[in-house]
């Protein structure tokens, strides 16, 4: 049994011009795909284990074009475990909305089309590999603030009489 090519609409329009040179470099030097609004669910869909940068604006969150830096780097050290994708700057909040991420910068981490986790900020070095070797080995689970908590009826009142 083969299974059915997942379509790929991967963004090849150029960066846009306000794109730190960094982050162009992953896509140019580092074979990271474009991600906006219009690709998002076909990356995500994608074989395998994928990271999504939400990197942010670079004048408020210049830790973002760090972790841009280091990427290619944890990626290496794992062995190439994952594949990259970069948010446009003007996809960002759409894309950050979709996965519950309200950090800056975050790694989306996703496998064979689900959502397995968000890591945000910048690390050490050490720390960081660790994280992400962590990441990729979680199974896939619902995304943050997607769905309404279910609750028992006779689960009892938290308040007092």
């Amino acid at each position: 049994m083969t299974q059915a090519a997942v379509p790929t609409a991967v963004s090849t329009a150029p960066a846009e011009p306000d794109t730190p040179g960094v982050i162009c470099n992953l896509v140019a030097r580092h074979g990271a795909e474009w991600v906006d609004e219009s690709s998002l669910d076909a990356w995500v869909a994608g074989a395998g284990d994928r990271v999504l940068l939400l990197a942010g604006d670079p004048v408020r969150f210049p830790e973002g074009l760090d972790v841009a830096v280091v990427l290619p780097e944890v990626r290496r050290a794992l062995g190439g475990r994952f594949s990259i994708g970069v948010a446009r700057r003007s996809a960002e909040a759409a894309v950050a909305r979709h996965f519950g991420s309200n950090r800056w910068p975050s790694l989306v981490f996703v496998r064979d089309g689900s959502y397995v986790h968000t890591l945000p900020g910048m690390h050490d070095w050490d720390d960081f590999v660790t994280r992400v070797h962590e990441a990729l080995a979680l199974p896939p689970s619902r995304i943050p603030g997607i769905g309404i908590a279910v609750v028992s009826a006779d689960a009892g009142s938290a308040c007092a009489s």
